[in-house]
């Protein structure tokens, strides 16, 4: 496989390459939605490669920390999405709205009748007419900042420019207010619900957001790590009257690719 966005551009934005019509894929596969409102739904996930954050916790490690896919035009994405015969197709990343193209990708499903979710971390936001009937913006917490001492890398070389992207107001404001969309936060501990509420806080400031948009979920990419983090989340979310939402494809799969 190769290498698509070694690093992020200083951009955010775009392609390395200059073929609009063409998207760096990790993974294309059918499965089950693990997260969220429309989890247990069947569907279908294209993941694009590259992304412009560095969460220490990522659970898509090769399109972030070391980005790898092989570039695949958007008529052949769509021909392979076909092929699956789910009628959801979630666009995820990394961070997909990074590729200008992913913007075509959504018009072309839109018109060919499939109900798409975008997995996003809220700092991008797509032209006004793109094509998204569920944004699942997941706002990144002090606590996903790869520090030194949880760098996978170890070399604590992303901490300052993730710290300093991981939240972009005006963004995750634009897309609330422009889509049906729930926000999705990954708690590690109770620590994070301040965090959160002071988000929402200064978020409803400029946006209505309903505390059943408001989705939490346990951290932990793997079965044995949800068993520490599930329980409390859960606990969090009644006390808290916000959404719990489950990894289930983590609980099925573990932390196998492709699922």
């Amino acid at each position: 496989m190769t290498d698509p966005r070694p690093e992020a551009a200083a951009s955010d934005r775009g392609s390395e390459r200059s073929d609009a019509a063409s998207l760096p894929i990790n993974e294309l596969f059918h499965s089950l939605q693990g997260e969220g409102r429309l989890a247990g739904v069947p569907s279908t996930f294209v993941r694009t490669s590259g992304c412009n954050l560095r969460c220490w916790f990522c659970d898509s490690y090769h399109t972030s920390w070391e980005p790898a896919g092989d570039w695949m035009a958007l008529e052949e994405v769509v021909s392979r999405v076909d092929e699956h015969g789910a009628d959801h197709v979630v666009l995820t990343g990394g961070e997909p709205l990074l590729h200008d193209a992913s913007e075509d990708l959504l018009r072309r499903l839109a018109e060919a009748g499939y109900h798409t979710t975008v997995e996003t971390n809220g700092t991008i936001v797509p032209n006004p007419d793109t094509s998204i009937d569920l944004a699942s913006v997941s706002p990144k917490l002090k606590s996903s900042t790869p520090t030194p001492e949880r760098d996978p890398k170890g070399d604590g070389e992303w901490a300052e420019r993730h710290e300093t992207r991981r939240l972009d107001l005006e963004a995750l404001s634009t897309l609330v207010e422009r889509y049906d969309h729930q926000l999705k936060f990954v708690v590690t501990d109770r620590e994070d619900l301040e965090e959160i509420t002071e988000l929402l806080d200064r978020l409803r400031e400029r946006v209505s957001v309903a505390d059943g948009n408001v989705l939490l979920m346990p951290e932990g990419a793997t079965r044995e790590r949800l068993d520490e983090t599930r329980g409390t989340v859960a606990e969090l979310a009644m006390e808290y009257g916000f959404r719990y939402t489950p990894r289930l494809h983590v609980d099925l799969w573990n932390d196998a690719p492709g699922t």
